[in-house]
């Protein structure tokens, strides 16, 4: 794997009496973030090989609108391990993707920021944060490995 695009859930209605927090949806600002989230991917020339997307509903609604910017037909792979991951079960799970030239992984906080703060910085407890919406593009230099990934660009709605 070449570069990693980590992209956190656009943003979704709050939790209700329920308390189904996998099942909320998108707000109406959040189906807007995710498509500017798409069209800013796009415009930047993003070639995605594959998509990895937790199981909660505002994150499948959050990738399918960001795929809808590119002329592909590529269909994210639902892994369960990205809901509430650490960033090692992060690191884990997209170790077994290095095939892939290019992998988008669609996710929550505080496992996006802390991966990202892991494999840029090598560390994980300084991270910076990630809005909802908001994505960054790592590219990775040999191994993914702690410290071995550069931050080519960071975007938020």
């Amino acid at each position: 794997m070449r570069e990693l695009i980590l992209l956190r859930h656009a943003e979704a209605v709050p939790i209700d009496n329920t308390g189904d927090d996998q099942q909320r949806p998108l707000s109406a600002r959040g189906e807007q973030e995710a498509q500017a989230a798409g069209l800013w991917l796009a415009a930047h020339g993003a070639r995605l090989d594959r998509v990895l997307c937790s199981p909660t509903r505002r994150t499948e609604d959050t990738a399918r609108l960001a795929l809808s910017a590119f002329d592909s037909a590529l269909v994210p792979q639902i892994a369960d391990e990205i809901y509430a991951a650490s960033p090692g079960e992060l690191l884990a799970l997209l170790d077994q993707h290095g095939d892939a030239d290019s992998v988008m992984l669609v996710g929550h906080n505080p496992g996006i920021e802390r991966l990202v703060a892991l494999l840029v910085e090598g560390r994980s407890d300084e991270c910076r944060g990630m809005p909802p919406g908001a994505l960054a593009v790592l590219h990775l230099d040999g191994a993914l490995e702690p410290g071995h990934a550069r931050l080519d660009a960071f975007w938020s709605p």
